[in-house]
């Protein structure tokens, strides 16, 4: 028998009892709020004075959603869709958003998701192995992804490379934390993640090379070109290729990374656009982990390994790649409405010879016993291959209207979601007699494998219709009404689930003046779960409501935004584990649990406070608790602070600098001891990591950019538990870019 590491740390974290957290600091971040909400303002345009000018100037930039905005060099964009499907400023939009657009990610280097949701607001981490990543939003694993707007299904238990996917094809990543089934139908009310991908925009033939060194023999090449197809100019081509190659801290770890990105842009009509595109990524890494280092000797005290260590042999990999298709097809109408249909088919590979060390082990002897009780196992050996393949299918209609005087936002679709998930594998465990002297850790030899078996297949349908309207009930109160209904049907080994389900929507937006506006909203939450309980029958799916109120700023029409928000999200049926197994299988076993609550606070400002100073700082402070009051997965941090900064020098206006801080507070766990009765604690202490980055026109042209990341060399564990993963020392890059 064999206990494979599971990828995430699911909502439950059994029964804990150090429910320890630090006080929220609510007298300090207030004083921040309170003086970051008095944004100076830029040399900008004037804002709109009434509601009815902000409102005709937002049907006029509605289309730069879904646009590719070459020369904004903001780290805000004017509107996004991402919460509702109607283009709306931030401050129209009842719901915390963050927007992290291209210019922040090439002066950050946000080189991956997995980069740009570590540095969002109110996102964190947990890792189970070199890039293998989960994200948490106020207390709960986000597993709600889209691209372009439209939903893609992620399987949290095996790494496909999802938060992998290079961010060099994408536009900007909308991020809007809470509940969002109003776009995503069956969800976590944790956050929604939608890319947006790069278009064909430019009616002349324009490029952008760059060329990258940094530690660990990092090189990286990404070129992205755009051109007219035709001689008017109404047919547009657009190629994004890069290559990577590289070592990393950690002993024999390596590298290699190659992306295409392609798409097409054909104005058929002055009214109709219509969009083809190719995605390819691939993605080989040797020496790839599975878990980590033992937190805890065979006496409880704390390991402290070098964080180059490597458990993996020299036989292990973890290589994946995955294939897109999609076509859009928009059109606009002369009334102001517009028609968009999209489409995509995706295939995805993973294929992965991996090792797992799970045990304790003696300080001096370095000979180990197992977690579980009566099992003497101290890891073991996967040999797995995957093949995903995904179908999904978007329409919808968005556009104003007119009732009793007044004029109104309509917004209506549909959306069919296929996946079809097939996993093939072999297992092999090991004993204390297998390891011997765990201190002088080897090249441990490749097992003779035995015939790969089928361990899942899955397919997964959902059908969703949804609508939404905005309804202006006077000049400065607006309300937004909507629903989705959402048939989810998946079909396993071991189990056939159907479940309909209405998520309805609700939000309520006042304008206090020009500046200000106080906003409200609601929405359910419905979940589909695929865990079993101790009697091997299937949970509930998670219900719930989540509920957000607070206030937005917006200054130089979007260029600057700032947002304060209260949160309560309410559970029931959420699924929690005591790490007992499901009988006749190596599943845990989880049992319901109601009550489960969140609740907290959350600030942002971010984009140009100055035409000079580009900013994002934002502030989350929550309390998780499930339904025996204890702390709902304290492996993430409870308050963190993240700051990222850009100045371009007024005296030397080629040259920019920046940097940031991303803060949080402490994380802990509670693990089994090696007798298996008694209880260690796990702790990783609050810790600060520093970026900093300067970058120089050598030309118009041409630019040197250097970025130096955890300045002070921060030791810290992103894997809070019975094992240890350290997160990324010092390292710096050094890039050459040339634009034309």
């Amino acid at each position: 028998m064999f206990f494979a590491p599971s990828l995430s740390r699911e909502n439950g974290t059994g029964h804990s009892s150090y429910a320890r957290m630090a006080a929220p600091s609510l007298s300090l971040l207030a004083v921040v709020i309170a003086t970051a909400l008095h944004v100076p303002t830029a040399a900008a345009e004037t804002p709109p004075t009434d509601t009815a000018q902000k409102e005709q100037n937002l049907v006029v930039n509605a289309t730069t959603d879904t646009a590719s905005s070459t020369q904004n060099t903001d780290y805000s964009v004017p509107v996004t869709s991402a919460a509702t499907k109607m283009a709306l400023t931030a401050r129209d939009t009842p719901q915390s958003i963050s927007v992290i657009t291209k210019q922040r990610m090439e002066d950050q280097k946000l080189d991956t998701l997995n980069d740009v949701l570590k540095n969002t607001t109110g996102i964190s981490e947990f890792n189970s192995g070199a890039n293998r990543s989960n994200y948490y939003s106020r207390g709960f694993m986000i597993d709600n992804y889209q691209i372009d707007g439209v939903p893609v299904l992620i399987d949290s238990q095996w790494n496909i490379g999802d938060t992998l996917s290079d961010t060099a094809i994408y536009d900007r990543v909308d991020v809007v934390r809470g509940a969002t089934g109003l776009m995503t139908g069956a969800g976590s009310p944790a956050a929604s993640i939608n890319m947006v991908r790069k278009q064909a925009d430019s009616k002349e033939f324009k490029g952008d090379l760059s060329a990258s060194y940094g530690s660990w023999d990092n090189q990286r090449y990404v070129a992205d070109l755009s051109a007219p197809l035709t001689e008017s100019g109404n047919v547009r081509g657009r190629v994004v290729a890069g290559y990577q190659d590289g070592d990393s801290w950690l002993d024999h770890y390596h590298t290699q990374k190659k992306f295409l990105y392609g798409v097409v842009d054909a104005d058929l009509t002055d009214s109709t656009t219509l969009s083809l595109g190719y995605d390819y990524e691939e993605t080989n890494i040797q020496g790839a982990t599975w878990g980590g280092l033992p937190t805890f000797y065979l006496d409880g005290s704390k390991t402290n390994y070098d964080r180059s260590t490597n458990l993996s042999p020299d036989w292990a990999y973890n290589n994946s790649d995955s294939k897109k298709v999609f076509a859009k097809l928009k059109q606009d109408f002369s009334n102001g409405w517009q028609f968009n249909l999209s489409g995509s088919h995706t295939e995805a590979t993973m294929d992965s010879k991996l090792l797992y060390i799970d045990g304790y082990f003696d300080k001096t002897t370095g000979i180990g016993v197992g977690p579980y009780a009566g099992y003497d196992l101290l890891g073991g050996t996967g040999y797995n291959t995957a093949k995903r393949k995904e179908d999904s299918v978007d329409s919808y209609v968005t556009g104003p209207f007119e009732l009793f005087g007044r004029e109104h936002q309509l917004m209506a679709g549909v959306t069919y979601i296929r996946q079809h998930d097939r996993y093939i594998g072999t297992s092999t465990s090991f004993t204390s007699a297998d390891v011997g002297d765990f201190n002088h850790w080897g090249n441990y030899p490749e097992p003779d494998w035995d015939d790969q078996a089928l361990s899942q297949d899955n397919t997964i349908r959902q059908k969703s219709a949804y609508m939404a309207t905005r309804i202006s009930l006077a000049d400065p109160l607006h309300m937004i009404l909507g629903a989705r209904y959402t048939q989810y049907r998946a079909n396993t080994l071991t189990q056939n689930m159907e479940k309909n389900n209405i998520t309805p929507y609700a939000g309520l937006v006042y304008d206090i003046n020009d500046t200000y506006s106080a906003y409200a909203s609601y929405t359910s939450i419905f979940k589909p779960q695929t865990y079993r309980n101790a009697s091997g029958a299937y949970l509930s799916p998670v219900t719930g409501k989540s509920y957000e109120t607070g206030i937005k700023g917006d200054w130089n029409n979007s260029r600057v935004t700032a947002s304060l928000a209260v949160f309560r999200i309410e559970q029931d049926h959420l699924g929690a584990t005591d790490y007992a197994l499901v009988p006749g299988s190596n599943d845990y076993a989880y049992y319901e649990q109601d009550g489960t609550v969140s609740k907290g606070v959350e600030f942002e400002v971010n984009g140009a406070v100055t035409d000079n100073l580009q900013m994002t700082f934002g502030a989350t402070r929550y309390v998780a608790k499930d339904g025996e009051n204890a702390a709902l997965n304290p492996t993430q941090p409870r308050t963190t602070l993240k700051l990222f900064t850009s100045y371009r020098l007024p005296m030397l206006q080629d040259l920019t600098v920046g940097g940031g801080v991303n803060w949080q507070t402490h994380t802990w766990d509670n693990v089994a001891g090696p007798d298996g009765a008694s209880t260690l604690y796990a702790e990783q202490g609050s810790y600060a990591l520093v970026d900093l980055f300067g970058r120089y026109n050598v030309t118009k042209q041409f630019s040197i950019q250097a970025n130096l990341n955890n300045l002070f060399d921060k030791t810290y564990n992103i894997d809070v538990g019975r094992n240890t993963v350290y997160g990324e020392p010092r390292n710096v890059s050094v890039t050459a870019n040339y634009r034309f």
